[in-house]
């Protein structure tokens, strides 16, 4: 699914996806990047449907 114009506006850009892994760890919400389809670069989102999403290993 396309992202929507307006809904891109607002989100914030990160130029990398490890910038935006960086801003994931200091989130306190389940959040994962994704590339924008329309300014190219990353943003976040907390929506999971349809998306696999890695489980979280423990060391023990």
């Amino acid at each position: 699914m396309r992202t929507r114009l307006s809904i891109c506006r607002k989100k914030r850009r990160y130029a990398s996806e490890a910038e935006a892994l960086e801003a994931v760890l200091r989130a306190t919400v389940t959040l994962r990047p994704y590339r924008c389809d329309r300014c190219r670069q990353f943003h976040l989102t907390s929506r999971t449907k349809g998306k696999r999403v890695p489980r979280r290993v423990t060391m023990e």
